[in-house]
């Protein structure tokens, strides 16, 4: 049984039995959940432990195989969004679905079911969107405004339909520290209204912040239940994964690599009216260290990976040295044959072809020469049944890719699995350089222990890495040397020991060229 709201106080919300079948796979298994009125309720699982299935049962979005789904003491049938959305659901999803070329106004209109003029929709959002601290320009284009405020439409147009219940998915994955306490205060606000909100996240920390109860999922059934604030990151953890989830052993500052990765003054121009500029960008990554490169988002990240993995070449061809060969002016297929590897920030549509299979993903990601020696004979048979596909199961045994068949289409992994076989994609080739964006951006604590780690030996092994991520959590596990991104500049690269969280935010701030200890910058 779920654990029980208050004691005399009927839930808002109650879930018996609530199954999915995709086929023969149970996503969801006879799912037991309540959420009580004023709770703010966290649904907690690894990637691929039916949450996402869940929630769009809840929201109307999938129809469920079997079970019930209560409602102020009534069984409801909720045929779709527009149904949940009348009930008193509102939900928040992970991947944002916003028109760039609209304003905020626009892209709130399009999601109401009642029909209402711009000018009193943007008074209406205006108003609502300061009494929740979360402020919005109703004008503005969605192409100017920074993730946050992305974040702050989805929030608002979902308040908007005055909902008793608020799903969300994955808040604050792209939030800063700052952005995110300022969601905890409008989620404190709401629950102090008597709203309810049911809120996934694998940051655990602000699970056991904000808070009241938690309900675990693992392989599609409920395996626990707890006060979250009771518990401690590690104990919520370990009721998630069933064991517990393994540090990372970090790598040891090399002392005499070799010079793998060279950037030398790199400066880039915006593509877009959007874009950020790169600004006289260096930095040195030798063999057997992993760079670390925090910052905000939004500060240049972007721009600067597309860069060092070819993506955009720049007009200088000695600004990028790759193993001692200028690549400047050299597309991401011909710096793959000098032995880089690349993993983007977004896996669907970037990173991987969702309607695609792992295996044929995989032999598009390969150079000229590996798709070649595939191929070699004439045999096209080897990319579905062969060489490709023994390569595809190497991959997922190796990092755990948690599937449904044999080779399914990626789209139909969950986030933090095909997260894990983007990484172990560009691992398998053993790469000289890697370059990854925000390696566990919406991954569960083992997934991300486990890519950690799996970068940390790569290093080992000898090759040079470099980390992009907003996570400062990760950065100190992993990172020898640690920079900031801002504002498309780029901060002198300091040992990693010698840093804390308070000298990150300073470079992250834009305080560079520090003379010699992150400790100058308060001089400044």
């Amino acid at each position: 049984m779920p654990q029980q709201p208050p004691e005399g106080e009927k839930p808002l919300l109650t879930v018996r039995g609530l199954t999915k079948l995709f086929g023969s796979f149970k996503a969801c298994d006879e799912i037991d959940l309540d959420i009580g009125h004023g709770e703010i309720h966290a649904l907690l699982g690894e990637n691929g432990a039916g949450k996402s299935t869940l929630v769009k049962m809840l929201f109307g979005i999938l129809a469920p195989s079997a079970g019930t789904i209560g409602w102020e003491g009534l069984d409801r049938v909720i045929a779709n969004p527009a149904a949940a959305r009348r009930l008193g659901i509102g939900m928040v999803f992970q991947h944002f679905s916003l028109f760039e070329a609209l304003t905020v106004a626009e892209n709130i209109a399009l999601s109401l079911d009642e029909k209402i003029s711009i000018s009193e929709l943007s008074k209406k959002a205006a108003e609502l969107s300061v009494a929740y601290g979360l402020p919005l320009d109703p004008n503005a284009h969605v192409a100017d405004l920074s993730v946050g405020e992305r974040q702050r439409i989805e929030i608002v147009r979902a308040l908007l339909q005055n909902p008793k219940l608020i799903i969300l998915d994955e808040p604050t994955s792209v939030l800063t520290p700052q952005e995110a306490d300022k969601l905890f205060e409008t989620l404190f606000k709401l629950k102090a209204e008597g709203r309810s909100v049911l809120y996934i996240s694998h940051r655990l920390e602000e699970v056991q912040r904000i808070c009241d109860r938690a309900t675990v999922l693992r392989h599609g059934k409920v395996t626990g239940a707890c006060d979250p604030r009771q518990e401690t990151p590690a104990s919520l953890a370990r009721m998630m994964v069933g064991a517990d989830v393994a540090g990372v052993e970090k790598v040891e500052p090399p002392a005499d690599g070799a010079v793998q990765l060279q950037v030398s003054n790199l400066s880039v121009s915006p593509r877009t009216p959007f874009a950020m500029a790169l600004k006289n960008v260096s930095m040195t990554v030798k063999a057997g260290e992993i760079l670390a490169i925090a910052g905000v988002a939004g500060n240049g990240q972007s721009e600067l990976f597309d860069a060092l993995s070819g993506e955009y070449v720049v007009q200088n061809p000695d600004a990028i040295r790759l193993r001692g060969k200028s690549v400047g002016r050299l597309g991401i297929n011909e710096r793959r044959l000098l032995g880089a590897g690349f993993v983007p920030e977004e896996r669907h549509g970037h990173a991987a072809i969702p309607a695609m299979s792992l295996s044929e993903n995989l032999f598009l990601s390969r150079n000229a020469s590996d798709r070649s020696a595939y191929l070699a004979g004439g045999k096209i048979g080897l990319i579905r049944h062969g060489l490709v596909q023994q390569a595809a199961r190497r991959i997922s045994e190796m990092m755990d890719v948690r599937k449904s068949g044999e080779d399914p289409a990626a789209g139909s992994l969950s986030g933090g699995n095909l997260q894990k076989f983007i990484v172990g994609r560009e691992l398998d080739r053993q790469p000289s350089v890697l370059v990854v964006n925000q390696p566990t951006w919406g991954v569960d604590a083992g997934a991300a222990s486990r890519i950690r780690q799996a970068l940390v030996d790569l290093a080992k092994s000898g090759s040079a890495v470099v980390v992009i991520s907003q996570d400062l959590d990760e950065i100190f596990e992993v990172a020898t040397s640690i920079a900031a991104i801002s504002e498309g500049k780029l901060s002198d690269a300091y040992p990693a020991s010698t840093m804390t969280r308070q000298r990150i935010g300073i470079l992250m701030g834009g305080v560079h060229g520090l003379t010699t200890a992150p400790e100058a910058a308060h001089a400044h």
